[in-house]
């Protein structure tokens, strides 16, 4: 059975770096291209999985190529797909993403049959709540269907966690239904009103969402590192130092590694640290799922971290 089940969005990514992000109207030239499976939640059940957790995964694809890719990345990285249905008309999603030098990203995309997953596509997919211990959503599909996955997540007395992204408003009442949010920066804004910029910022902002009924909220605080709050408790977590090619994946991959941290019982700070690490070797590769750390390279830069 599954430890964590991902209900979200699937694409097939077009990613080209350069020497900067391109500003309106410019065109550049970059030095690398790559084509691969993403989206977010492929991503995160793809992180899921390298960090030992079982996986299921909800999503719709289309009836093409891009699909098929979809499937059988998601399949050798060991997801389980059963649950992920096609659609006959809406072609699988697309992102194209632009990297600069430096690492900083922006993404352009385009939902496709990601649009098209319903309420009654994860009512279909209940079979694979059963044994969730966490159940991890985005905002990349409608909201009826994450509305959906938590009702079978808190029917089971699993943990609901929430990566808001892309930036979307959350009506309060599903905030309330949230065990743990995890928004970056843009996200936060979007959520709460605040310009997120640093610690203070972000720790006004995890409060806001607390206020509004999540039980706790990971915000990033800028470049600075993220804020965790729950209960009362604030931890830091600063950015660990590594040689950052890419952040593209980064947000996915603590999603990911505070996810299979909550799933096996660990307490939430230090999750919070095993996300750190992850989020901080995804910025090291290019693109989003190869960039996904496996669990051996995150424990050695926390022990690193740690002697450091």
């Amino acid at each position: 059975m599954y430890d964590v089940v991902v209900v979200g969005k699937a694409n097939i990514d077009y990613l080209v770096r350069g020497p900067r992000l391109p500003a309106p109207g410019q065109s550049l030239s970059g030095d690398a291209f790559q084509e691969a499976a993403g989206g977010k939640g492929a991503n995160q059940a793809v992180g899921a999985a390298r960090l030992g957790a079982r996986v299921a995964m909800v999503a719709r694809i289309g009836q093409d190529p891009r699909g098929d890719a979809v499937l059988a990345k998601l399949r050798d990285e060991g997801v389980e797909t059963r649950f992920i249905t096609r659609d006959p008309e809406a072609p699988t999603g697309v992102a194209l993403c632009q990297v600069g030098a430096s690492g900083e990203k922006q993404i352009l995309s385009a939902s496709g049959a990601n649009a098209r997953l319903t309420a009654s596509c994860v009512r279909q997919a209940a079979a694979a709540f059963t044994s969730a211990k966490v159940v991890l959503c985005q905002l990349g599909v409608p909201l009826d269907a994450v509305w959906e996955a938590i009702r079978l997540a808190k029917s089971v007395r699993a943990m609901v966690m929430l990566d808001p992204g892309p930036p979307a408003p959350v009506p309060d009442d599903l905030i309330a239904r949230i065990d743990v949010i995890r928004p970056n920066a843009s996200e936060a804004r979007m959520l709460t009103g605040i310009a997120v910029s640093d610690r203070a910022s972000a720790r006004e902002a995890a409060l806001d969402l607390l206020r509004r009924g999540a039980k706790a909220a990971a915000v990033q605080a800028g470049e600075d590192g993220d804020v965790l709050l729950s209960g009362g408790r604030e931890v830091w977590l600063p950015r660990l130092e590594v040689k950052r090619v890419d952040a593209t994946g980064a947000g996915d991959a603590f999603a990911s590694g505070l996810a299979v941290c909550l799933a096996e019982g660990k307490p939430l700070e230090e999750a919070g640290r095993f996300a750190s690490a992850a989020a901080a070797l995804s910025t090291t590769v290019l693109g989003a799922q190869a960039s996904l750390p496996r669990r051996p390279a995150v424990l050695e830069l926390l022990s690193r971290a740690q002697k450091s």
